[in-house]
């Protein structure tokens, strides 16, 4: 607003002194008496837009007239593509013509200079402009927008480049152009939402060719090949045209245009169409194909087109001739509901709510709803076709109103026709064209020079670069599909600096033993990783010192132990029962027999004779016992021994912890990410922390105890340990850090090539035997071995113990069905003889006789057995 305010106050004191003639005729109370009324419009007559815009508003009147009875004289003034035009004629439509509204213009720059000019009597402006601010009506509230917002069409856009998986896309747009200032910041977002950018921005001036074939040239010379158009119809047809003489209209170039271009397509001629071969257009929907109200338009708007513009090839309506037809009935409705409800001009036009061309007609905040559906159309041949839809919240689609849904992708919608005719989908980029090869950084202050390595030659002008990194990022090239030429270029500083190069365009890409962290992904993008993640903690190893108390419990483990005390109880408790009856010793009181069975239980397996034990049931048991005795005795015995005997070693440094609260010193490779780690994630004070450029360096000071550990990444922990594997050990966890990466340019086109190319390379097998060749000379066999003794569990012996608790409890058993068949039989004789004295003393002294049915028939006549029965088995 403010770059056309001089403008604007300029055209107002000029206008100003122009003499102003009322009209004789008031035509908003003579409205329906028979009395013409007024209409103005503004359009572009030069441009197609403006004839569509002409016919259009013409035939709304005439077909208003025809199904009203109310007549009205459209007033057209051409704005010839100049605001100050634009401005006069608003300014004679109404002094002048005393017109009640104005149509038009197309473009916020004519809008805006013929608000202003409005705004005092407060004519009603129904414009055309696609993009109105949002303040617009706040600061002339007789402004009307007729035309659907459009900025949904850069999310359409942004979902073509995600379909494909384009990455960087370039945008072409008009220079001082009001629109842009809306349109480009919601394409940025749009484009950040589905993993893509802009590249570049590129403005074009309204004139001069010569600044079009510059920029071009620049862009054939760049890798970006994904162009997005953004200009007016006259622009945009030089742009193609020039593109086509420049040969960037063949294979492996991408373009999409926007509305203003594509919504104009249907108008072409054959030569402007032979120019954009393969073009992908995002434009307006309008239900044109499934209204016969615009079947009849269209058929009436051909005639009458053709007639009145025979210079245009094609005659066939667009968006804009529908848009136009609806506002200018809208504009008339309005009129004539006036004389029925007395309501301002302004308010009626407001109200309005009727199905039109263009779709639904209701103004919402003095603007048309967003658009929200948008055609996606490819160029091809003679003409173009129509590939499908896209609607917000949807997606994709292949027809409307319909239930097939296609989603976030436009590839189903079948083969798209590309710049040049290929068969395959561009890949939206390609090595530069430019004789530059690519600018590789290599750090030269790598601590272990087994990963990278930068040597001066003897003459010292010249470095040769090797190691894991190089010899690697050299594999995955040739995995490439195409050449790229790079040169390496040593950098002697951290690296964060190194990566900071590619943000500041210094390097193309760093190769080396860069680790991927996430404060260096605000400067550059990096591959998948290639070695393994994570962050060891390094320190010396020292004797263990033998003297614990609880030494000899070592051998077994708690379990085992256990499960000795309840075997032997439960063994000892066996032969306790079944010896009782026999043994003198073994009875008593309470407490006597209870110490007796402990006693029994644990001196048995040192000394008992087996000529004591009078049951072949006790003497089974004992056998099995003693035999599990004698193995764990021995088990034991070599056991402890291995473990006084043995020399053990032990980490001098138990964890993390232990190093902060003993306030040590402890060291990182110099240059890396790992100091800023150590500082505000294991909160190691700064001035502990020390940093190394050798590890002949850790190694020395680990020794001398300069620092009592060393933070190492994994890979080269590995290194440090094959070389010193007898002084030094891993302690603690493996924290969780990015592992070493290729770094590049945020969005760069080569990066999904590069990590499938080294995902080849890893899987062929090519980069475990780069690191086994690296790890070869300084392999360790003895690394992993701490010479401890591990203490036993009962899963070594739970055979044996199954056997001897086994072989006690069949001995129980039996034991258990004697006493309880000797008891039975005892029962039994007593009942018998307790039968005959009961028949003996009766009165009748009856002669004793025997029946069977005094007589349990179950009963067992065996009275062998008395009271003090024993049972020896």
């Amino acid at each position: 607003m403010n770059k056309f305010a001089p403008l604007i106050y300029f055209v107002i004191i000029v206008l100003a002194f122009r003499p102003i003639t009322p009209s004789t005729v008031r035509n908003i109370e003579a409205a329906g008496t028979g009395i013409v009324v007024n209409i103005g419009a503004i359009i572009d007559n030069c441009s197609r837009i403006g004839k569509e815009e002409r016919v259009a508003m013409e035939m709304a009147m005439e077909d208003f007239y025809a199904n009203n009875n109310q007549r009205f004289v459209l007033q057209i003034k051409h704005s010839k593509r100049d605001p100050m035009q634009a401005a006069l004629a608003a300014r004679d439509l109404i002094d002048m013509q005393d017109v009640q509204a104005i149509l038009g213009p197309h473009t916020w720059e004519d809008t805006s200079l013929v608000a202003e000019v409005s705004s005092e009597k407060q004519i009603p402006i129904v414009s055309f402009a696609e993009a109105t601010p949002n303040w617009a009506t706040e600061l002339w509230p007789s402004l009307v927008q007729a035309s659907h917002d459009e900025l949904k069409q850069m999310e359409a856009i942004a979902a073509i480049v995600k379909s494909f998986e384009w990455h960087q896309a370039t945008v072409i747009y008009q220079d001082r152009d009001s629109s842009s200032n809306e349109i480009l910041p919601r394409l940025s977002l749009a484009l950040r939402q589905v993993g893509a950018e802009i590249s570049q921005l590129v403005p074009l001036p309204p004139f001069g060719s010569s600044s079009l074939v510059k920029a071009l040239e620049k862009l054939r010379q760049d890798q970006y090949r994904v162009f997005i158009v953004h200009l007016s119809l006259p622009l945009a047809l030089q742009l193609f045209d020039k593109a086509k003489e420049m040969k960037m209209m063949e294979k492996d170039y991408v373009w999409i245009t926007t509305d203003p271009i594509t919504s104009l397509v249907h108008s072409f001629n054959a030569s402007t169409i032979s120019t954009m071969q393969g073009v992908i257009g995002v434009k307006s929907y309008f239900p044109e194909s499934e209204s016969t109200q615009f079947h009849g338009f269209r058929r009436r708007f051909l005639k009458r087109f053709s007639s009145e513009y025979p210079e245009e090839e094609n005659n066939e309506p667009g968006v804009f001739a529908a848009q136009a037809y609806d506002a200018a009935t809208a504009v008339a409705l309005a009129v004539t509901q006036r004389k029925h409800n007395g309501k301002p001009l302004l308010e009626n036009i407001l109200q309005s709510d009727f199905h039109g061309l263009s779709g639904k007609i209701q103004f919402t905040d003095q603007k048309l709803p967003p658009q929200q559906m948008f055609q996606i159309i490819n160029v091809i041949g003679k003409s173009y076709i129509e590939l499908g839809y896209w609607s917000d919240g949807l997606g994709f689609r292949r027809t409307v109103g319909g239930n097939d849904t296609i989603g976030s992708s436009m590839k189903h919608f079948g083969p798209v026709f590309w710049p040049g005719g290929p068969l395959y989908t561009p890949k939206g980029w390609t090595v530069s064209t430019s004789s530059k090869p690519l600018k590789i950084g290599v750090p030269t202050g790598s601590t272990f020079k087994q990963y990278v390595n930068a040597e001066k030659d003897p003459s010292g002008n010249n470095f040769s670069f090797s190691g894991v990194a190089i010899d690697l990022f050299e594999e995955t090239l040739m995995e490439l599909p195409y050449h790229l030429p790079y040169d390496f270029f040593p950098f002697d500083g951290t690296y964060d600096a190194i990566v900071q190069k590619i943000y500041s365009r210094e390097f193309d890409a760093v190769v080396g033993d860069v680790a991927i962290v996430s404060r260096r992904y605000q400067y550059a993008e990096f591959t998948h990783p290639y070695s393994e993640a994570g962050l060891m903690m390094i320190v010396p190893v020292r004797f263990k010192i033998c003297n614990k108390a609880w030494l000899f419990m070592k051998p077994f483990t708690q379990a085992m132990w256990a499960l000795i005390v309840v075997i032997n109880v439960y063994n000892g408790f066996v032969v306790w029962l079944i010896e009782r009856n026999h043994c003198p010793e073994l009875r008593g009181s309470l407490p006597n027999q209870i110490g007796t069975l402990i006693w029994l239980s644990f001196t048995t397996l040192f000394s008992l004779h087996g000529e004591k034990l009078h049951s072949n049931l006790s003497r089974m048991t004992m056998v099995v016992w003693l035999f599990v005795a004698l193995i764990i005795t021995q088990t034991y015995t070599a056991n402890l021994a291995s473990m006084l005997t043995v020399q053990q070693l032990e980490p001098a440094v138990a964890d993390v912890d232990a190093l902060l609260q003993s306030n040590a010193v402890v060291g990182f490779c110099k240059g890396s990410f790992v100091s800023m780690y150590l500082n505000e994630v294991l909160r190691f004070p700064r001035n502990r922390i020390q940093e190394f450029s050798s590890p002949e360096e850790y190694a020395k000071a680990l020794k001398s105890k300069a620092i009592a550990a060393a933070f190492l990444e994994v890979p080269f922990a590995k290194i440090f340990l094959g070389q010193y594997c007898k002084d030094f050990v891993s302690v603690g966890p493996t924290y969780k850090v990015g592992g070493f990466g290729f770094a590049f340019p945020r969005g760069s086109p080569l990066l999904p090539s590069v990590n499938e190319a080294m995902l080849k390379v890893t899987e062929s097998g090519k980069l475990r035997l780069l690191e086994n060749n690296m790890l070869a000379t300084q392999k360790c066999l003895d690394a992993e071995t701490d010479g401890s003794t591990p203490s036993l569990s009962p899963s070594s012996f739970w055979i044996l113990f199954i056997f001897s608790g086994g072989t006690s409890t069949i001995s129980l058993g039996v034991y258990i069905f004697h006493i309880y068949k000797s008891r039975f039989k005892q029962e039994t004789v007593w009942k018998l003889m307790l039968a005959v004295i009961n028949h003996c003393l009766t009165p009748n002294m009856q002669r004793f006789s025997r029946r069977d049915s005094d007589i349990n028939p179950e009963t067992p006549t065996n009275y062998a057995n008395g009271p003090n029965l024993q049972v020896l088995v």
